[in-house]
């Protein structure tokens, strides 16, 4: 849909902006050299009015309008942030001095005019900033309406329907101008070559025509093997068997080819024997020289099975076909450059264009066909197929639609979009190729530096490596399908320019510098914590938990600061995202109340510290080495050697047992039992003798034994002793058992073990039972004889049956 415009509101509009910039110009006092260059500005503005208005200018020239455009408005984006520190130096100034006066309050007259100066001087400072904020603007949306008209052409190019290549009434009319266009070609390449003029230039660039004829012939049948002596003279230094080297030498082999042809097409040109149209034969030519060696390489890339770096394993016979389908899009590819190039040189009827561009979109549909259906026989069944084969099978699909969808469309008439669709198509598939050649050479190169060979073609580098491929791919992939470079240049531009938050603009350069500046304060910040913990601390009288705090407090410390110099230098203003950040922080402070509760718990451990690294605590039930303090949790290693993560939480509203806090002294409790009657101050003098003798018990104070009580199988002992190392309480306990063992079998005294004694009631009739007879009554069973300890329990009066599981047990303790 156009839009019509109103040439009266059109020029009232021009008449308000440049009112607006005049009045903008007497504020700001613009030098000679700026007013100029504003108006120049205003000029191509209001000629870009004038044109996009008329709608009558070629896409050419729009888009040489559009590049003028362009630098402006770069030139005035720079201008928007104008005297931002002279502003912010005011406004600072204007804050000092307070609030204004509210009404019917007076100030000070040498405060009310310093204000009104400054005043005046903010006002000023501004005025650039404003009026470049306004060109920005106006050249953006000239811009915009430049490419929404170059926009709206080219989906009118697409969408225009012309005449029907099927219609052999058109067919005699194409086939006259095809051959008007080689006749007049051919008789201007002939009057050019024996004028006088081309006579002379050839006698005087003789020399050099046949040097670089030479040059060009030589490069073009020796580069093959110069490029290979050059790879087996550089694999003596590394790389055999990565496929590095193969990569290279094949590039060197192009690269050499289409200097040979640059050379040679060099050498025509100064011969002068070619007219203006020869002219644009000839400047087309290396492009379609390079199509043709750039398939060639992509052939030998993909499917020669001389090398073990070879990208695609097929059949040779598969592989033949495959590489005669290429080269067979290559040539239609130079087929369809030809067809442009004819309707360059001379201007072709509809008819003639649809007519000989009808062959070529053909015969591209059916190679693509091909190839589809080729590759399609050699795909790999697989139950569940793979990212890469499904994106390949979706590849496969639209390239099938497409080389259906094209002839069609050619056919009724619409061959512009048939070739918008197949040719594409075509180097779609290249770029595909291509993005698949570049990851196994980066792959191979990293497996070569890095010593890990061709198993890094499965590493993680080799998906990284796809996915920065895959990323850069895009834009030349949009360009294919028919995007301009001034639409990447423009999302460029507008990433570039990044988002506006508050009166803070978020910018990918400013975002860099913050990345920057805040890694520059990491590292400083490590390098600090490095020096304190191996150089300053140890020579302190911190202990090791202490000299833990400092550390981590400084790493907190050090990354806050660096992250606030980031941001300040970044031009990031805090107070304009303070709502945002006011907004949010209800909805994190229930979303994230434990992460905070376990941050605020770990910085208060550091700076309580109950416990540092290496201490042997418990909590909750869980014992073990303290080995880590984050500031999130604590990391404890237990007795298994198995390590355990505790929420900082857990140590602030729990119980923490610590044995070691402060030094590693600790008691140690054994308890011994000896059997009844026997001589308790003989017992207690061998087990002080037993603690004083070994010698992690202390001294002072002296170890102590207590006789605890009489137990239910022996008379109890513990021995209490004071350790020099908590840490060996169970070495030490199994050293002074295993002395105990010794010296009481050494004195005859007697370690008391549990005893029990069991009785039945009813034996007889478990006897009877055994012995398969009948029950008999018994009016009353016999107490048990001589038991250990009577049983109070009273005894069934009625007889019972006989129960194996009818037994009491008592213990004797």
């Amino acid at each position: 849909m156009t839009v019509k415009r109103n040439p009266a509101l059109h020029w009232i509009a021009v008449a308000l902006a440049a009112l607006i910039l005049s009045v903008s110009f007497a504020w700001a006092q613009f030098t000679d050299e700026q007013s100029a260059y504003f108006e120049k500005w205003q000029a191509t503005a209001a000629r870009a009015d004038e044109v996009i208005a008329a709608r009558r200018a070629s896409n050419a020239a729009l888009e040489e309008l559009r590049k003028d455009l362009v630098r402006y408005r770069e030139t005035f984006q720079k201008l928007r942030n104008s005297n931002a520190a002279r502003i912010r130096t005011l406004e600072e100034q204007i804050a000092a001095l307070g609030p204004p006066p509210e009404d019917g309050q007076t100030e000070p007259e040498e405060i009310a005019r310093l204000r009104e100066e400054l005043n005046r001087q903010l006002t000023q400072a501004r005025v650039p900033g404003i009026v470049a904020e306004q060109a920005y603007s106006r050249a953006n949306g000239l811009i915009a309406e430049i490419d929404r008209i170059i926009r709206d052409r080219q989906k009118s190019e697409l969408l225009h329907r012309g005449p029907s290549p099927l219609n052999p009434a058109h067919w005699g009319e194409a086939l006259a101008e095809t051959a008007e266009v080689f006749r007049g070609l051919a008789a201007e390449t002939q009057a050019q070559i024996s004028a006088p003029s081309a006579r002379e230039q050839r006698t005087e660039n003789a020399p050099f025509i046949a040097g670089l004829i030479a040059l060009g012939l030589l490069l073009l049948f020796r580069a093959r093997a110069w490029s290979h002596q050059f790879g087996d003279y550089m694999r003596q230094f590394g790389g055999r068997g990565t496929g590095v080297w193969n990569f290279l030498v094949s590039v060197a082999v192009l690269a050499l080819q289409f200097a040979g042809v640059v050379a040679i097409v060099n050498a025509v040109r100064l011969s002068g024997s070619l007219g203006f149209r020869g002219s644009l034969v000839l400047d087309a030519v290396p492009v379609w020289a390079a199509i043709l060696l750039f398939y060639a390489w992509l052939n030998e890339r993909l499917f020669d099975a001389r090398h073990a770096d070879a990208i695609v394993f097929l059949s040779p016979q598969m592989q033949d076909k495959l590489r005669r389908d290429v080269t067979a899009a290559s040539w239609l590819l130079v087929l369809q450059g030809v067809v442009g190039l004819l309707a360059q040189i001379e201007t072709l009827s509809e008819a003639t264009r649809a007519v000989i561009a009808f062959p070529g979109i053909v015969l591209t549909a059916l190679v693509l066909y091909h190839i589809n259906r080729l590759t399609r026989s050699e795909e790999p069944k697989e139950r569940e197929p793979s990212e890469r084969t499904g994106l390949i099978r979706l590849v496969r699909r639209i390239v099938r639609l497409l080389g259906m969808t094209a002839p069609l469309l050619a056919a009724i008439g619409y061959t512009v979009a048939a070739e918008a669709l197949i040719y594409p198509a075509v180097l779609t598939l290249t770029l595909f190729s291509v993005g698949v050649i570049l990851q196994r050479f980066l792959t191979d190169l990293y497996g070569w530096l890095s010593g890990k060979g061709c198993e890094a073609r499965d590493s993680l580098f080799a998906v990284l490596a796809g996915g920065l491929i895959a990323l850069g791919a895009v834009p030349v992939l949009a360009l294919i399908w028919g995007a301009r470079i001034a639409d990447l240049s423009e999302i460029w531009a507008k990433f570039l320019a990044g988002f506006q938050i508050g009166d803070t603009r978020i910018s990918p350069t400013a975002f860099l510098g913050y990345v920057l500046v805040f890694a520059i304060g990491y590292v400083l910040t490590r390098l600090v914590q490095s020096g304190l913990r191996t150089s300053l601390l140890p020579k302190t009288g911190l202990d090791p938990g202490g000299q833990n705090a400092v550390v981590a407090g400084t790493g907190y410390v050090g990354i806050f600061i660096a992250a606030m110099v980031a941001i300040s230098t970044a031009g990031i203003d805090l107070s304009s995202i303070a709502l945002v950040a006011g907004a949010l922080s209800v909805g994190i402070g229930f979303g994230l109340q434990t992460i905070v509760s376990n941050f605020v718990s770990g910085i208060i451990l550091l700076i309580e510290r109950p416990f540092a690294i290496g201490d042997w605590i418990e909590v909750n039930g869980l014992m073990g080495y303290v080995r880590d303090i984050s500031v999130r949790s604590t990391r404890i290693e237990t007795f298994d050697r198995t390590d355990v993560i505790v929420p900082n939480s857990d140590f602030i509203t729990g119980t923490v047992t610590n044995y070691t806090r402060g030094n590693t002294v600790g008691r140690a409790i054994v308890p011994v039992g000896v059997a009844y009657g026997s001589d308790t101050r003989k017992v207690e003098k061998i087990l002080l003798e037993i603690a004083n003798a070994h010698p992690m018990v202390l001294a002072n104070p002296a170890p102590m034994v207590v006789f605890q009580g009489f137990g239910a199988d022996s008379l109890d002992f513990e021995i209490r002793a004071i350790l020099r190392d908590v840490n060996w309480v169970l070495s030490v306990k199994s050293d002074l058992n295993y002395e105990i063992e010794r010296r009481f079998r050494e004195e005859g005294i007697e370690i008391p073990f549990s005893q029990r004694d069991i009785w039945l009631r009813n034996p007889e009739a478990l006897a009877r039972a055994l012995d398969g007879t009948a029950p008999e009554p018994d009016p009353a069973p016999a107490p048990p004889t001589a038991p250990s300890r009577p049983d109070t329990r009273t005894a069934s009066a009625a007889p019972t049956p006989p129960d194996l599981n009818d037994m009491d047990a008592d213990s004797d303790r």
